[in-house]
């Protein structure tokens, strides 16, 4: 019996009793430590739940799956307030409606003994499910990334936010996923589908804020939040009540156990305060999920936490988001060296080869555009504890125009960094598009109300006032407007007409990852990088079976003097992958413009 056969019970919410055998009975449960009363509503009659200890109501309620309800507080006053659900499983229309009793054991899983692939065996393709058409609409393009290589597919945000628009960190009922999206039976056959094809689910969660509508935990659950400190977003949530810590843990058990997904990608987890609670929830995890399933614990932490890195007991997330990488990719490819690339721009190739032998680029050091140490030592890590990309939503969506690399970078060059992506042993991630070549953009959209959409509009502009390009408020009205609805159509991709040679590119890079590297990842390490020119690098790791692999990538337009041997030990090496030509002109002691070559010398 798989963990999604089993019932499980949650502290918060509607848990439907006996699901799975006609239950006709629910057991709601509300936090609301600030409210004088609280009532389940349903066909707008109110039912009163029986106060608890710590804040807590509750009630159970003659009612089955299908049914829709809404909670009501009074306040020390006796005003009322009636809202949806906070754990709500699904909603009957947006954020604001009626939430539905969801029966968890209602979805009859077509591939139950699926346990998941080896994280070394893990190549990342992220998508917006909104923009793809929903949930059914990306279980229908699964076969398609699967014949091309893909091994996990990660969904941006799917928690129930306002509108039908939204890149998902607006977020503000957790449980639920987007009903714009799609129904929870239709994203449990997304993933059944996707593992039925050998393919892992992702899904990316944020945990440090609660999007700007539809969120009422502040009016009965003031504890719910600290005053003392504020983010980008308003209150921070206060991950030093019990209550709050076991929310958000139990969100993350919750789409592991009942949607099966086999990881977790966690949201700007260094703007949470209470870091502590990470290791927690992390060591929660691990103890809770069979051991006979992998499941993948990925951050995103601007901090660069190698120590909580490592898939151990105290470390217990594989990996992090290698931002580091990117940046210095990108600042190579572009040439920008504007607001945080400034901080890539000097000795990008050094940074590069940094990069690839020891993780983070910054371990400590102090950036240009903080002035202050940023990050902790990375060396001692595994490459499969960094993930790495050349792009992704944040790194296209966040520019104001949000272009991609296919319109910013030469071809060739872009061709060359999606091979060290692909074949170097940090775990890779696409964007979704990248195996077409879309040209369109990908920029930031929302389906706010009208007040909302002019503070969103308007302080998206702000956002790039630091931007020498955008110093003039005329430049800055050109900005696309997040809440049009063009704004979202254009950010769908579309075939270019270079779509082939594209999906061979990632294909034959795909395939060579699989049948060469896959299975002798684990436990590799870096035996060092060194510069080879401006733009250029070389790297080594040691394989698990003794070999090692050898990379070169030359990311300037014009070639660098290099011999073979500065590359790799070259007796008895095989010649893994390489750019036209690469090869040839190395015999000649050079390297070619926009060049990459990959070598798997033997074992000693």
């Amino acid at each position: 019996m798989s963990s999604s056969d089993v019932e499980h019970s949650y502290m918060f919410g509607a848990q439907l009793l006996r699901a799975g055998h006609g239950a006709s009975h629910t057991r709601f449960r509300l936090w609301a430590p600030s409210a004088q009363s609280a009532s389940v509503v349903i066909n707008d009659v109110a039912y009163p739940l029986q106060a608890q200890a710590d804040g807590w109501y509750q009630a159970e309620i003659e009612c089955g799956a299908g049914t829709h309800y809404k909670f009501e507080t009074a306040d020390a006053e006796g005003n009322l307030l009636r809202f949806a659900d906070p754990a709500s499983r699904a909603q009957a229309g947006d954020i604001h409606d009626a939430s539905i009793v969801v029966d968890p054991l209602a979805y009859h899983w077509q591939f139950p003994l699926w346990h998941g692939r080896p994280w070394n065996e893990t190549v990342l393709y992220e998508l917006h499910v909104g923009v793809l058409g929903g949930f059914e609409a990306v279980q229908h393009q699964l076969a398609d990334l699967a014949e091309l290589g893909i091994t996990a597919i990660e969904l941006m945000p799917v928690a129930d936010f306002p509108g039908t628009r939204n890149w998902g960190y607006d977020g503000v009922l957790l449980y639920a996923p987007d009903a714009s999206y799609g129904t929870p039976e239709q994203l449990k056959a997304l993933v059944d589908t996707a593992h039925g094809l050998g393919m892992m689910v992702f899904l990316d969660v944020v945990y440090n804020h609660f999007g700007p509508d539809g969120n009422y935990l502040g009016a009965y659950a003031q504890p719910f939040f600290r005053n003392d400190i504020h983010t980008p977003w308003g209150q921070a949530i206060d991950f030093g009540k019990h209550e709050v810590r076991e929310f958000f843990t139990e969100n993350a058990l919750y789409w592991l156990r009942e949607y099966r997904f086999d990881g977790l990608r966690f949201d700007a987890v260094h703007m949470i305060s209470e870091q502590d609670w990470l290791v927690e929830m992390g060591q929660r995890i691990r103890q809770e999920i069979h051991s006979d399933r992998h499941v993948h614990l990925v951050l995103e932490h601007d901090g660069n936490a190698a120590h909580l890195l490592g898939n151990t007991h105290d470390a217990p997330f594989n990996a992090q988001w290698n931002d580091d990488g990117h940046h210095v990719l990108h600042t190579l490819l572009t040439g920008e060296n504007d607001h945080y690339y400034q901080d890539y721009a000097t000795q990008p190739a050094e940074k590069l080869a940094r990069c690839l032998a020891e993780g983070f680029v910054y371990q400590g050091e102090a950036t240009l555009t903080r002035n202050e140490p940023r990050g902790v030592p990375s060396a001692h890590l595994s490459p499969s504890a960094f993930v790495l990309f050349a792009q992704n939503h944040d790194q296209i969506g966040n520019r104001a125009f949000g272009e991609r690399l296919s319109t910013l970078a030469r071809p060739s060059a872009l061709k060359a960094a999606t091979a060290l992506v692909l074949l170097s042993p940090q775990i890779p991630l696409m964007f979704m598009g990248d195996e077409i070549g879309a040209t369109q953009p990908f920029l930031f959209f929302t389906s706010h109300n009208e007040e909302l959409a002019q503070a969103v509009r308007d302080g998206r502009r702000q956002e790039f006032v630091a931007f020498a390009a955008f110093a003039d408020a005329q430049q800055r009205e050109k900005i696309p407007d997040p809440n049009a609805v063009e704004t979202f159509m254009q950010s769908k991709p579309i075939a270019s007409a270079h779509a082939q040679e594209w999906r061979t590119w990632i294909s034959t890079l795909l395939h060579v990852r699989r049948t060469q590297l896959f299975h002798h990842l684990h436990g590799c390490r870096a035996l060092g990088a060194c510069v080879l020119g401006d733009a250029a690098v070389a790297a080594r790791w040691q394989l698990n079976n003794g070999q090692v692999l050898a990379i070169a990538i030359n990311l300037a337009p014009s070639e660098v003097s290099v011999k073979l041997d500065d590359i790799a030990k070259t007796g008895g090496a095989d010649l893994l992958f390489e750019t036209s030509g690469t090869l040839a002109s190395l015999g000649r002691d050079c390297l070619p413009a926009d060049s990459f070559i990959a070598l798997l010398e033997p074992a000693a």
